[in-house]
C-alpha cells in the first residue's frame, strides 16, 4: 500500500519584517559669496611692486657703477658725489655718463680745474692720487673746450697740462700718447727752449687757441686733471 504524502502550510508568527533603510535627507550646501576687498587694496599692491622694481634698478645701477671694470676705480673711491647726464650727444648709447661733482664733462672725459697751485711734479701726483692724470689734449675740439673753461677764471693765468720734455726738445705726454707737433697748440714763439722749461702750461689770457707755453716745472701753477667719465 503506497503511503500518502501530506502537505501542510506552516506560518511563523515571529518572522521579522524586511529591514527598512532610511536615507538621510540631502544636506544643503552653504552658498559661497565672494569676499569683498577694499577698493584701495589693488592700488596699494601696485605701489609696492613699483617701489620694489625701483629699488632693484637702483641696486643694479650702483653695483654696475662701482664694479665697472673699464673705469678708474681710484676715481670712484675718491668721490661720493657725482653728476650724471643721460647718454652722450649724437650717440645711440643708453645709460648715464657721470663725473665727480665739481668736475666738467666733455665727450667721454671729466676735467678738474684746480683752485690751488703746485709745481708740475706735485700737480701730476695730485691728479694721480684722485684717479686721474694731468690732461692729455688729443683734438682741436678738446683744446677749444678747455680754452673756454679756463677763461671762466681770469685770475688764474697758467694751468699745467700733461706735456713735458724728458730731454731738451723731446716732448711727450704723461700717458705715453705719441706727441705730434702738427697737432700741438703752441703760442707763437713757443716752445722757447729756456733753461729748465721742461713742462707745459695753458696761458689763459691768450685770445687764440694757440695758448701753450713751456714753463719751468719748479714753478707753482694751477692744473687741469683728466679722467675717463664713468658710464652706468
Amino acid at each position: 500500500m503506497a503511503s500518502e504524502i501530506t502537505y501542510a502550510e506552516v506560518k511563523f508568527k515571529n518572522e521579522s519584517p524586511a529591514p527598512v533603510v532610511k536615507v538621510p535627507p540631502e544636506t544643503k550646501k552653504p552658498e559661497h559669496h565672494p569676499q569683498k576687498y577694499p577698493l584701495w587694496l589693488p592700488w596699494l599692491i601696485s605701489l609696492l611692486l613699483l617701489l620694489v622694481c625701483f629699488a632693484l634698478v637702483v641696486i643694479i645701477l650702483v653695483f654696475h657703477f662701482w664694479h665697472s671694470s673699464d673705469q678708474p676705480r681710484a676715481l670712484q673711491q675718491q668721490f661720493s658725489e657725482w653728476k650724471c647726464d643721460s647718454g652722450l650727444p649724437q650717440s645711440t648709447d643708453r645709460g648715464w655718463t657721470c663725473c665727480p661733482e665739481g668736475w666738467r664733462r666733455f665727450q667721454r672725459s671729466c676735467y678738474f680745474l684746480s683752485p690751488d697751485t703746485m709745481n708740475w711734479v706735485e700737480s701730476e701726483q695730485n691728479c694721480t692720487g684722485m684717479g686721474s692724470q694731468l690732461v692729455v689734449i688729443n683734438s682741436k675740439a678738446e683744446q677749444e673746450f678747455l680754452s673756454k673753461q679756463i677763461k671762466r677764471y681770469p685770475q688764474r693765468e697758467y694751468f699745467y697740462i700733461g706735456l713735458f720734455a724728458d730731454k731738451e726738445g723731446q716732448w711727450q705726454w704723461v700717458d705715453k700718447t705719441p706727441y705730434n707737433v702738427t697737432a700741438a697748440f703752441w703760442r707763437e714763439g713757443e716752445p722757447s727752449g729756456g733753461v729748465g722749461e721742461d713742462s707745459t702750461v695753458i696761458y689763459s689770457p691768450e685770445k687764440t687757441l694757440n695758448n701753450w707755453i713751456d714753463s719751468k716745472s719748479i714753478l707753482t701753477r694751477y692744473r687741469i686733471c683728466e679722467a675717463a667719465a664713468v658710464t652706468v
